[in-house]
Order: C-alpha cells, then sequence, then structure tokens
C-alpha cells in the first residue's frame, strides 16, 4: 500500500527529511554527475531529489501513482513563498504511464517500487519508456538497515529489499544493473543534534557499515535483445524495432 503523498511531504519538510534528502541526493549526484540536455523522469515521490536537474536537463518532469496522490511541484517560484511557476508534476496509473516509447534518459524512482502490487508491470513500464542505453536510478529501503526497522519514516513502509533482491528483479525485466550504493548509515534519529550527528557521520558510515544503511541506491541500463528461437541466446540488438510496449524480433 503507498503512503499517502501528504504524509510524504509533511516528512521531507521535517528536519530529519531535509538531511535525509540531502543524504540521497549527494549518492545520486555521485552516480550521475551531470544530465545535461537529457530528458529526466521522477516516478513515485521523487520531487525532493529532482530539484539539482531542473536547470541542467533538457526537461525534467514528475509523475506520482494514482494510489499514492499527487501534489504540484514546483511549488515556489522565486523568493515569494505560495506561489506556482507552472507545473511539472502529473497523476497517472503505474501500469500505463502517459510517455511515449523511449522518450526518457534518466529515471529516477523513489517510494514507489517497495509500494507497488505491479512491480513487473511498472518495470516493464520503465523499460518502455527509457531510450536505449537509457539508465533508471532506484532508491529502495534497506532490508538489513536500521530505517527499515521504525515506521516513523517512508523507509519503514513498504518491501525492504537486499541489493541481489533488485539486481535480480532488474535483470528479469530487461534492465542491466550497473552500479550500487546507498545511504542513511545511521539510524533515524528525532532530536536536532542527533540529526546533525547523521549528517556528519555518513562518510564514516559509508566505509565502516555500509551493509546497514537505510536505503539502496541502485542503477539500472536498459538493454535490448534479440532471441534467437533455436538456443535462446541474447544478442545486442544495434537497430532495435519497437511496436507499443513490445519488442519485435529483429530481422536479418
Amino acid at each position: 500500500m503507498y503512503q499517502d503523498v501528504v504524509d510524504l511531504r509533511a516528512f521531507y519538510q521535517s528536519p530529519l527529511g531535509k538531511v535525509a534528502a540531502r543524504l540521497i541526493r549527494n549518492q545520486i549526484r555521485t552516480l550521475w554527475p551531470t544530465v545535461h540536455g537529457m530528458e529526466v523522469l521522477g516516478l513515485g515521490y521523487a520531487t525532493p531529489y529532482l530539484d539539482p536537474f531542473r536547470e541542467e536537463a533538457r526537461h525534467t518532469i514528475a509523475i506520482m501513482p494514482a494510489q499514492q496522490g499527487v501534489i504540484r511541484w514546483p511549488r515556489f517560484h522565486g523568493n515569494r513563498e505560495g506561489t506556482y511557476g507552472g507545473n511539472l508534476c502529473a497523476l497517472a496509473n503505474e501500469r500505463h504511464l502517459p510517455l511515449q516509447d523511449a522518450s526518457m534518459d534518466r529515471i529516477v524512482m523513489v517510494h514507489m517500487l517497495e509500494h507497488s502490487d505491479h512491480k513487473r508491470h511498472l518495470l516493464r513500464e520503465v523499460w518502455r519508456t527509457l531510450a536505449p542505453g537509457g539508465r533508471v536510478l532506484l532508491v529502495v529501503p534497506n532490508r538489513m538497515g536500521f530505517w527499515a526497522r521504525s515506521d516513523s519514516t517512508p523507509f519503514g513502509h513498504g518491501t525492504p529489499y537486499s541489493t541481489s533482491q533488485i539486481r535480480q528483479m532488474l535483470a528479469d525485466n530487461m534492465l542491466t544493473p550497473t552500479s550500487a550504493t546507498s545511504a542513511l548509515t545511521l539510524p533515524p534519529f528525532k532530536s536536532r543534534t542527533m540529526i546533525s550527528l547523521l549528517a556528519a557521520m555518513e562518510k564514516t558510515g559509508q566505509r565502516f557499515w555500509s551493509n546497514f544503511a537505510g536505503t539502496l541506491v541502485i542503477e539500472a541500463e536498459k538493454q535490448i535483445y534479440a532471441a534467437d528461437s533455436g538456443n535462446r541466446a541474447k544478442q545486442r540488438v544495434r537497430k532495435p524495432a519497437l511496436a507499443g510496449n513490445r519488442m519485435q524480433r529483429n530481422r536479418k
């Protein structure tokens, strides 16, 4: 079951949520140092992680699942709080994203996979939407992490995963895992003093106890293959032919 969008917004407006978003953004930026001229999509509740891309990417948009709800984004424009400068966020069915085939270069998925009842359909939609060679980045709760054991944050809800589980799920849906890291290496403290410690100790935690981090940050690349009906070998297709949501067999 998805968390309500109002609860997610409240978390990210809290001191703990702001620090958590910053630490996860740092890992995202490490994996994607530039998205210049690219088409970037945020799926789930990804808006706290999209702002750094807005001035760099060609277009940056967000889609939130119908079961979660949606809020307008970006909310603030200029220096006047509460004014809107246009809307880049939409509500959609996770099984039918309102996007053209191969239209996105980068997709960030946060607070979505762990809640979805249609994971296979969702990942197939991600595959369909990504351009050949495009990349998706998943932020999911770590099943061994401190944060998955507390329901006081969004990362304590839904199904937590291990890195191997996510890698297998991606591979099963024609997405090749390329990189994996983690974030939030200390527990979700509530006091301001301990929240400051959370930020200060992140690098140390990454070095010594990253297996217990609160979130996994895993990147995968879209690959396109043609299946040989004789031996079922997988071969890279140089010029794939796409038709709707399905892949046509490459004809020689």
